[in-house]
Order: structure tokens, then sequence, then C-alpha cells
């Protein structure tokens, strides 16, 4: 197990991540930029933090870092990744979607692959207790026949959201992806898929989307999302047996065959009561080499392109 994990940035995703970390028992640096984040760390956690940013950090440190967790703004998500790898860091769970752009992702994947890098993206809700029991149910059943998605964004909320430039026109990749991510995973990834977009907002190209197809395991799908309407996420999974319900996603829903009655899974979710939902198990997982359900900066520069086609269209 690596001994010594290096946690960039100082905001409430790090601090989530710290709980963590100490309850895994492992040693943490933390690295922030200013010295108001990091007295604010402090505070929460009380751990200290290093403040200044990773490059200055990095110049002065002589510290060996066997893993690293990037948990910074979107914007700075690809640079702080890439001045890891290049600082000889070769184990890293980059916040998603480790890039603000299919560019940024691309030069990150490429950089990873010739360092001989372990980089991940960390789509948490893969390793939520409502989706581990979704998976049993699936398995049991014998796959998914279809699904449907929805990642409706409440724009008057996000609207007057202080952030870094770029950062809300690319919300679409930045945040919707937690759902998209999720329905490809458990559904299977597009092997067709047809796109529309429609409507406008002030701070992002579009605002309805709408799309179907068949995915790689030949189940339809489906998906909608209206920013400007009601709505919330929601994901619904298929069987010949079972609906299963993710509405809210920490939680799983049944409806079975013969039956209109739609009842809450009785599951185990200790783990995201405790820590942020899915952030234990996903962060173990990663930290103890069990890749199997993490998602690779390869894959993630693949589905690049699907999350391109819904967003334009």
């Amino acid at each position: 197990m690596a001994k010594k994990i290096l946690l960039v940035g100082a905001g409430p995703m790090a601090v989530d991540y710290f709980k963590v970390l100490k309850a895994l028992n492992y040693e943490v640096t933390v690295v922030g930029r200013s010295e108001k984040s990091a007295l604010d760390f402090e505070s929460k956690t009380g751990q200290k933090a290093f403040a200044g940013g990773l490059t200055s950090f990095l110049k002065s440190s002589a510290s060996e870092f066997e893993a690293a967790i990037v948990a910074v703004g979107v914007e700075q998500l690809a640079s702080a990744t890439a001045e890891l790898i290049n600082h000889d860091v070769r184990s890293i769970l980059v916040e998603k979607p480790a890039g603000m752009n299919r560019k940024e992702i691309e030069d990150l994947a490429i950089l990873a692959t010739s360092k001989k890098a372990d980089v991940f993206v960390a789509y948490n809700r893969r390793f939520y207790s409502s989706v581990l029991k979704a998976e049993e149910i699936i398995k049991t059943d014998g796959g998914v026949s279809s699904f449907n998605f929805e990642f409706t964004e409440w724009a008057h909320v996000i609207e007057p959201l202080q952030k870094a430039p770029g950062v809300k026109e690319t919300w679409l990749l930045a945040n919707s992806t937690h759902v998209i991510d999720l329905a490809f995973y458990i559904g299977g990834k597009p092997a067709v898929m047809n796109s529309y977009t429609s409507g406008q907002l002030s701070w992002h190209k579009h605002s309805v989307y709408s799309g179907a197809g068949r995915s790689v395991t030949g189940a339809l799908f489906s998906y909608q999302a209206n920013w400007e309407a009601p709505g919330r996420w929601v994901l619904e999974v298929l069987t010949k047996n079972s609906r299963l319900i993710f509405k809210p996603m920490e939680e799983l829903q049944i409806q079975v065959k013969g039956s209109v009655a739609i009842n809450k899974v009785e599951i185990d979710n200790t783990l995201d009561t405790q820590f942020k939902p899915g952030l234990h198990r996903q962060t173990e997982a990663f930290l103890v080499k069990e890749y199997s359900k993490l998602k690779s900066i390869t894959q993630q520069l693949e589905d690049a392109k699907i999350y391109e086609q819904i967003a334009q269209g």
C-alpha cells in the first residue's frame, strides 16, 4: 500500500478526501493555493496545509509520494495533474472531468501514457452503495435491456455562481457527466447514438438535450435534460424482471414485473453516510490498486467524444 499521499487542493472536496484518507490510516500532505484556503482547511480538519500552490511546493519539497489525489478547481485539474506526472508521481486520482475540454484531456492522456503513469478520473457515483446493489440485481436478472437518464441542471442556481472563466460554459462536461458516465458505465457505452439540442443560456451554448441509441451490450437507451425547466438527475435501468430507479442517485428503488408498486431497496450505505457518498470505496480502490471500477484517463478521452456529441447535438 502507498504510504505517503499528496492531496492537491484545500477546498471542500479536498476536505472530503482528507477525511477518507485519515480513516484509511494514510500519511497525507496537503497543498493549497492561498493562505486563506490553507487556514480554512486546517480549521476544518486539524491538518496543516502548505500554501502557495503546487508549483512552489514541488520546487521546495524533496519528498517522494507514491500517489496523489487532485481536488482543485476544474480549470486547474489538467495542469496540476500534468505537473505531478512530470514530477515522477506515477499514480494519480484526479477529480472529474480531468480537463476543461477534450483537448486538455487528450494532452493529459498522451502525457500519462508516455510517462507510464496510472491516471484515473474520479467518478465517485460508480461506487455508491445503491449502484453496487443494483449491479447485483442486474447480474441476477441477466443484464440490462434498456435504460434512460436525465441530467437536468438548475440553471437559476448555477448562473450567479462565481466560477473561473470558462467553467460554467463547460458545465455539461464538468458536472452533468456524473450522470452520463454512470448511465453508460451500467448500461454500456453507445455503439450508435443520435443527439439533439435546443435552447440557450447566457452562460451555456444549449439548455435542452435529447437523444437515443443502442449500447455496445445491445441495450437501447434514451436521455433528456431541460436546464430551463424543473427537474433533477435521474437514472432508470431496466432488466427482464426489474426497473431500477436512482432518484435520488444515492438511493435505489425497484419496480418488479407484474406490479406498479415502487419500493425502496434496503442497502448498506454506512460508508456513504459517514463520508461523501462513494468516496471511501473509490479512494480505497485507487490506493490498493483495484482499478476495475475506476475510469482511466484514456477511457475518459474516449468518452469525451460522447460528451461532445451530447453537448453539441
